[in-house]
């Protein structure tokens, strides 16, 4: 029997029970899944930072943690979790994230937000570019970034990406490491989908949003902290910046009297840019635990020195 302890906010419990023994079946797991276990009976543990678990020392018997979020920034760097550490890469949340991306891009590409502004009676043809004319710029080749790419080259958008680390995706121009300034200048659309580490916290600074086409557009379903917020809403009030869609935020939920709110450049959507979808998360960490089991490598392990 294979103990495993669901460490996510208890509203999750009903959402994932059901799909989870689905998948630990389905991979020919025998598995006691539980709220509840002792700590020291506990062989895996599906986590999530909002669980309340901290401490991670009374977990003597477990072989490794597999975050229920894509984002490791609230765990990667407790001292207490001295076993391996996976983060969630599952087709639902890639999908989601994907048409998320595909939406706004395409909503500012065309220009969707002018034509409902404009509804006064006066015929404007104003034709916006080819997407081929439209250089789109995605900072984080991962998982979801490669997927936002890669559907955008469909459409057959202008589109770069960059990465710490060197990738080749086709159709993409890729940039890495300090190609970064290089792979911004000129960018009509920025999509931000990095991991926050200390390197990447306040990557959009008002020297690179100053790299952006006059008129850009920035888009963040990232992490909030990626992006310098007095500088963004300096550069939508001088006019350099068109728009900022922004799905992540420094402080979460989006206090009510933030400036973001109130401000006729900026669209808040609440975090919903895409979400782990209980059935398919459930697979892959069915899969990751099967792996684990047969002395197999497991999938997605964090690199605690990068911290993702």
């Amino acid at each position: 029997m294979i103990n495993v302890f669901f460490a996510a906010a208890p509203a999750r419990w009903p959402i994932y029970e059901d799909a989870l023994r689905k998948a630990f079946a389905e991979a020919g797991l025998t598995v006691d899944l539980s709220l509840d276990h002792a700590p020291d009976q506990v062989d895996y543990i599906i986590y999530a930072p909002n669980s309340g678990v901290t401490d991670f020392t009374p977990f003597t018997r477990a072989k490794a943690v597999l975050n229920l979020w894509a984002g490791v920034e609230n765990v990667v760097h407790d001292e207490t979790l001295n076993i391996p550490l996976a983060r969630m890469v599952e087709t639902g949340l890639t999908d989601g994230m994907v048409e998320w991306v595909t939406a706004h891009v395409l909503r500012h590409h065309i220009g969707i937000d002018t034509n409902l502004r404009r509804q006064d009676g006066v015929w404007r043809q104003e034709v916006p570019p080819l997407a081929k004319d439209r250089r789109v710029t995605i900072l984080g080749l991962g998982e979801l970034g490669a997927a936002c790419a890669k559907m955008l080259v469909q459409l057959k958008f202008d589109v770069r990406g960059w990465s710490r680390s060197a990738k080749s995706i086709e159709g993409v121009h890729c940039f890495s490491g300090d190609e970064l300034d290089q792979a911004l200048t000129g960018t009509d659309i920025l999509v931000l989908l990095l991991p926050l580490t200390p390197a990447t916290e306040d990557i959009l600074n008002a020297d690179r949003i100053a790299l952006l086409a006059k008129g850009a557009v920035v888009l963040n379903p990232g992490r909030g902290a990626l992006i310098d917020d007095d500088a963004l809403l300096a550069a939508l009030d001088s006019g350099h910046l068109k728009h900022a869609t922004l799905d992540v935020f420094r402080t979460e939920p989006l206090p009510a009297d933030h400036p973001y709110w109130s401000h006729p450049k900026v669209t808040v959507t609440p975090h919903v840019a895409s979400e782990t979808r209980a059935e398919t998360s459930s697979q892959t960490i069915a899969e990751n635990i099967r792996r684990a089991e047969a002395g197999l490598p497991l999938l997605h392990i964090v690199d605690r020195d990068r911290a993702y």
